[in-house]
Parts: C-alpha cells; structure tokens; sequence
C-alpha cells in the first residue's frame, strides 16, 4: 500500500469516529509489531492535542508512535524531529490548538489534513 492510500485510509477511520492519533497510527498499523487494535488503544487519549488541544497535534502524535514502534526505539527521536518538520511544513503549526485557530482565529489545517499530512511525512522520512 502506498503512503497516499495509507493517508486516505488515515482520513476515512477519521472520518468514521476515530480520532485524529488513532487515524494514523491505524493507517500505519502494518508497519509496525501491534495489531491496529493494540494502536487504537494506544492512541486513544491523544486526540484534541492530548486532551485540551494544548499539546501535540495527535495525527502528529501517531506518527510518532508508528516511528517509534518500526524502528523498536532505536534513532527515534531523530526521525520524529523529521517527520514533525516535513508535518509542520505542509500544515503550518504542530499544535493543536494553533492549527485549529483557537481562540477566534483562522483554521491553518482541518483535521483531514492534519492526518493526511502526518501520514505523509512519515512516509517522507520512514520510507519503504
């Protein structure tokens, strides 16, 4: 599957209840050692920036995840940083109160976007 089929695979869980973490880190299941459900369950509190759209972005957030798990820890950081960077390019911010336009601003990158960008970027940067 190429990482564009993953991306609108990440939009339709989205779009069908799962939030923005549990949409890609399920796109992005198969690359890693977890079942998409183990995923599911992993990135279930990350949706809304962790819980008060202060944090991360969690589409961000379960590329990391997917990052971590295909590399098994090893030069993780260093390719989260990437994939933030190539995400924070296409979609302007990583936080998901910016990215949403909170308070009373304008919306940088809807969420469709948002997890069809983190897919991307992981793409860009984990490859296959």
């Amino acid at each position: 599957m190429s990482f564009e089929e993953r991306a609108l695979k990440a939009v339709e869980l989205r779009q069908n209840g799962y939030n923005c973490c549990q949409a890609v880190a399920a796109a992005l299941a198969d690359l890693t050692s977890l079942t998409e459900d183990q995923l599911m369950q992993i990135a279930s509190g990350f949706a809304l920036g962790i819980g008060n759209m202060e944090g991360t972005c969690g589409a961000l957030v379960g590329a990391a995840i997917a990052a971590g798990l295909a590399a098994k820890g090893r030069g993780t950081v260093r390719m989260t940083r990437r994939i933030s960077e190539k995400f924070r390019d296409a979609c302007g911010s990583v936080t998901c109160k910016t990215l949403k336009g909170f308070p009373g601003g304008k919306v940088l990158c809807p969420c469709d976007q948002c997890v069809r960008n983190a897919v991307l970027a992981y793409g860009e940067v984990m490859g296959e």
